[in-house]
């Protein structure tokens, strides 16, 4: 009997440990809201929180008014996502009123309101959302901070832009808009500060972030920013001609015609499953990078209606015209293997870097871009041919990853150090680790290989509850105190540690220089390669004029 009590007693232990324990309510804005302690006991969350409203009537423009409720609503909800299909198309989830968002805050309040660091998940502008699944807080939150993640409206519903007052573009920019206005009126409640929040984000999430530096919307909703591969200056994160775009997916849909109200009642009327499947032909012969449509784009300016982005995202930071706050810029070492290793693989074999090469570039002639994408071939292919052996995909991995991502990182680091005036801690992230995800998803010869892919910096940040850390603890602390030292303090390293052995300081206009994050920190030059000195060059003469 003595056994039996006991064993009954542990049962009893492990079932109430897996039991949900509320948190006591809260009010915000919208109603009183109550979430619950962590399994662990690492944090509280209150989860899947509406924060602005959808209808048919606003579905391509700002969202409307946050949802107000009577009662207590429980905050429990961590499936919420906006309409999506995944990036290789075989899945479609999500629904149109999506508009939620997740707060983590540590278990034990604190004496004075704590940092915010509200993150922008990645996807390309067309898929991701929030969830905890991917982006869990156990690492961030414990370091004394508040997470925020949120989801926004994505691929067509968040990003089609017709020129007109009913369908003005940067849907999907306003509702991360009204998620940071959200933050400043609620966020005092689960003892947070609203006058120190850090923005960041990762991929689409990192270009986010840089064209909230350039919004007139966004003024004061932040005070620090952090773009992790990820920059408004990327050939893939912006729309030149958005209703050229329009038409082709109208077209791509049985229908043609150049009037914007007619595609506008096209795009209103069709159900969002349907929109958001819409594939355009698969042109062999342009890497997936080339052939990405949706993205943010700049707006005509109508009466009632406040624009997210007016003028174009180069001539802002050039003018200085932005919103200057201390930031962290940088981007992974290979960023290209991941995009390599989930092309399709109709077009590995057939890629023409000249058809490939990034929209934002415009050459006076065929011929002079025939021969700099000679060049560009040259230089990342050598004399191996173009094709779908293992050791093509590696060397055409850089042309996936260099011009893409890190070159417009580095770039737009530049124009910050010309006139932002604040503190920029540029990096470059190199670890080698078991949770670079990225790359192991990427072929066996990239797999085998060192280095960083695209996406990887994300499991270094986040907990996820299906990835084991045994191995990669330290790295996690250290880029995880890194990060909420930025936060907390404005630098990334105040003081020395045995973690931090190293202080990284801002970089310098004259001599601009990176913190290589690796097995161990060190310091090198910002512009490190000599192919990215080459994109430098490149764009400094043929970069789109607007």
């Amino acid at each position: 009997m003595w056994m039996k009590a006991k064993w009954l007693v542990l049962w009893s232990l492990w079932v109430a440990r897996l039991a949900r324990q509320p948190t006591v309510p809260l009010r915000v804005s919208g109603g009183r809201v109550r979430g619950s302690v962590a399994h662990d006991g690492s944090h509280t969350a209150y989860l899947g929180i509406p924060y602005a409203s959808l209808t048919e009537d606003n579905r391509f423009q700002a969202p409307g008014p946050e949802p107000t409720w009577e009662g207590v609503y429980d905050a429990i909800d961590d499936k919420v996502t906006c309409y999506q299909s995944t990036m290789v198309g075989a899945i479609l989830m999500g629904r149109e009123d999506c508009l939620a968002l997740n707060v983590f805050t540590p278990v034990y309040p604190a004496d004075t309101p704590l940092p915010i660091m509200v993150f922008i998940h990645g996807g390309g502008f067309i898929e991701g959302s929030g969830a905890p699944l991917i982006y869990g807080p156990n690492y961030l939150v414990p370091k004394g901070v508040i997470l925020v993640t949120f989801n926004y409206r994505l691929n067509v519903h968040g990003f089609l832009s017709l020129g007109i007052k009913e369908a003005p573009g940067n849907a999907g920019m306003k509702d991360q808009v009204a998620a940071l206005r959200w933050v400043q009126r609620n966020i005092r409640v689960f003892g947070g500060d609203p006058d120190n929040v850090t923005i960041f984000g990762e991929s689409a999430g990192g270009a986010s972030v840089s064209y909230h530096l350039l919004s007139l919307m966004s003024v004061g909703l932040f005070h620090k920013a952090i773009t992790q591969s990820g920059s408004s200056l990327m050939a893939w994160a912006q729309q030149a001609t958005p209703e050229h775009i329009a038409r082709r997916v109208a077209k791509a849909m049985g229908y043609v015609t150049e009037d914007p109200y007619e595609l506008y009642k096209i795009f209103k009327n069709k159900p969002l499953e349907e929109l958001t499947q819409v594939k355009l032909p698969l042109d062999k012969k342009k890497t997936m990078l080339s052939r990405h449509i949706f993205a943010p784009s700049v707006e005509k300016i109508f009466d009632g209606v406040e624009p997210f982005l007016t003028k174009d995202p180069y001539q802002l930071f050039l003018s200085g015209e932005y919103n200057k706050v201390p930031m962290i810029v940088g981007t992974n070492s290979d960023e290209g293997y991941l995009f390599v290793g989930v092309e399709n693989p109709l077009v590995v074999p057939n890629v023409d870097i000249e058809d490939s090469l990034p929209n934002d570039l415009v050459f006076p002639s065929a011929s002079e871009k025939k021969r700099v994408a000679e060049e560009v071939k040259k230089m990342y292919m050598g004399d191996e041919p173009i094709s779908e052996a293992p050791i093509a995909q590696f060397k055409i991995s850089r042309f996936y990853g260099e011009p893409f991502f890190n070159f417009p990182s580095m770039a737009e680091s530049e124009l910050l150090l010309n006139s932002s005036g604040q503190p920029l801690y540029h990096y470059y992230f190199n670890y080698d680790g078991w949770r670079n995800i990225g790359k192991f998803v990427s072929g066996p010869i990239i797999r085998s290989s060192t280095g960083m892919s695209h996406g990887d910096d994300i499991f270094y940040l986040f907990y996820q509850p299906f990835i084991p850390a045994w191995f990669d603890m330290e790295m996690i602390n250290r880029v995880t105190t890194m990060w909420t030292n930025f936060a907390k303090y404005g630098d990334p390293t105040p003081e020395t540690t045995a973690l931090l052995p190293l202080r990284w300081l801002p970089a310098r206009k004259e001599a601009p220089q990176a913190l290589a994050i690796d097995k161990e920190l060190s310091i090198i030059p910002m512009w490190h390669r000599e192919s990215l000195k080459f994109w430098k060059h490149v764009y400094s003469k043929y970069r789109r004029k607007c």
